[in-house]
């Protein structure tokens, strides 16, 4: 591992050669930059990936049975286990699913769940992403670069091979695939995620698509290739969010959708992945539930723990979080990114008042919740090595089983003070080794 330090600038250098950045959208305007990299890797034990993979597993797939309920017989709703406003008030319930049987009904194909491990070593789950999560491809690259720099560090250390999820998503694909070519659906070159669309559609031999490449047609999807043929598509793996994904059913003034894709995808004649309506579930008031849905459809206790959360939406959670706002951090449902949150005692006087009769007014729109001191990493700060708060996203893949990839997105603060390790926010990311034994 100390050959793989010395190689960190190279490895950097060779990330930033091959485009390896992500983009962020400031005053409207766009900026794309480099994601550091840190060559000191996250190591999780052989054991203890097992426990995290049997709790994931646990926990996507009743995330799949919820979303499958939620846009058909709603039982859950029925049995009182959720009450309905945090369904139909949500900004990712979508009424345009309702009824929708996606292929093989898998609505989460892909998703990103994000957690931390606190000091005395137990996990918690921060975020469940299930519209669009993104980050594989930056473990994926980083991995291979540092293999070619030093490949001697991977003979001495016995790590799982992260080679793999390009075949895992290919599988996924395949296995949803209403009968046609896989392809990547990209906003575009200006796009934030840009560089994961391109290096995910190679790496999967899938075609990357925009606007102007694809039309319906007959009810059907097709490619436009390059010579003017028609090649049809039977499953779309789509970096955009819904409500640009289709003009004729979402946001009408879309120029980047794709016209009538909704209506060939209620008849079953392409898979989405993910699929639409998935925000439903990851909206962080519905975080709260998730323990009760494992429990309501997979008879199951959760084997990981949710962070300490409340609802300020019940009166008895109300009335905790008054009393303990000064401890606990706030995050608006809606937001995304490391945006949205605040830590309550970093507010000024005057904000905490305003705060507080923001969140009496609209108690729906935020959750709150207990300030986990969770473990920092070493990263590599010129020639110190110094501590900063990190998480870790895993990504599980649905397709013909549920599968935790050997690998994830460790994200780490570049801030000393901060919590946030969000890209967006500024933070740098870590390869992550799962040890074979």
């Amino acid at each position: 591992m100390v050959e793989l330090i010395r190689y960190t600038e190279k490895v950097n250098d060779l990330l930033k050669r091959y485009g390896v950045k992500f983009g962020i959208y400031k005053n409207h305007e766009f900026h794309e930059q480099l994601f550091p990299f840190d060559c000191l890797p996250r190591i999780i034990t052989k054991e203890e990936f097992e426990y995290l993979s049997m709790g994931l597993i646990q926990r996507v797939d009743a995330l799949n049975a919820f979303l499958s309920d939620i846009y058909g017989e709603k039982n859950i709703i029925k049995d009182n286990v959720i009450p309905p406003e945090f369904v139909y008030s949500s900004s990712g319930y979508s009424v345009e699913c309702e009824g929708i049987v996606p292929p093989k009904n898998i609505h989460s194909h892909i998703s990103g769940i994000d957690l931390v491990q606190a000091k005395n070593g137990t996990w918690y789950v921060l975020e469940d992403n299930l519209r669009v999560p993104s980050g594989a491809s930056y473990p994926m690259i980083a991995r291979s670069i540092c293999r070619r720099a030093s490949p001697m560090t991977y003979v001495h250390n016995e790590v799982a091979d992260n080679r793999n999820y390009a075949n895992m998503l290919k599988e996924v694909m395949d296995y949803v695939n209403t009968g046609g070519i896989n392809a990547v659906f990209t906003p575009g070159r200006m796009n934030a995620a840009y560089f994961e669309h391109a290096y995910l559609a190679e790496k999967t031999g899938a075609a990357l698509v925009s606007t102007d490449d694809v039309i319906v047609k007959d009810d059907y999807l097709y490619f436009k290739n390059y010579t003017g043929s028609l090649k049809k598509i039977g499953a779309l793996y789509r970096r955009i969010s819904d409500d640009y994904l289709d003009p004729m059913t979402f946001r009408e003034d879309s120029l980047i959708g794709i016209p009538h894709l909704m209506e060939i995808y209620k008849k079953g004649n392409i898979a989405i992945i993910n699929a639409p309506g998935n925000g439903v579930a990851d909206d962080k008031g519905i975080y709260y539930f998730v323990p009760k849905m494992i429990e309501y459809y997979l008879n199951e206790e959760p084997i990981l723990k949710n962070a300490p959360t409340y609802l300020p939406y019940y009166e008895e959670d109300l009335k905790y979080v008054l009393n303990n706002f000064d401890k606990l951090v706030i995050k608006d449902v809606a937001e995304a990114g490391g945006y949205g949150v605040f830590f309550a005692n970093t507010l000024s006087p005057e904000e905490k008042t305003a705060f507080i009769n923001k969140l009496k007014q609209e108690p729906r729109r935020f959750i709150a919740q207990e300030v986990i001191d969770f473990k920092g990493l070493e990263i590599l700060d010129g020639e110190q090595l110094i501590e900063r708060k990190a998480d870790l996203r895993a990504f599980v893949l649905s397709g013909q089983t549920t599968r935790v990839w050997k690998s994830g997105l460790t994200r780490f603060s570049r801030n000393p003070n901060s919590f946030i390790v969000n890209s967006s926010q500024g933070g740098g990311f870590k390869d992550t080794w799962i040890l074979s034994r």
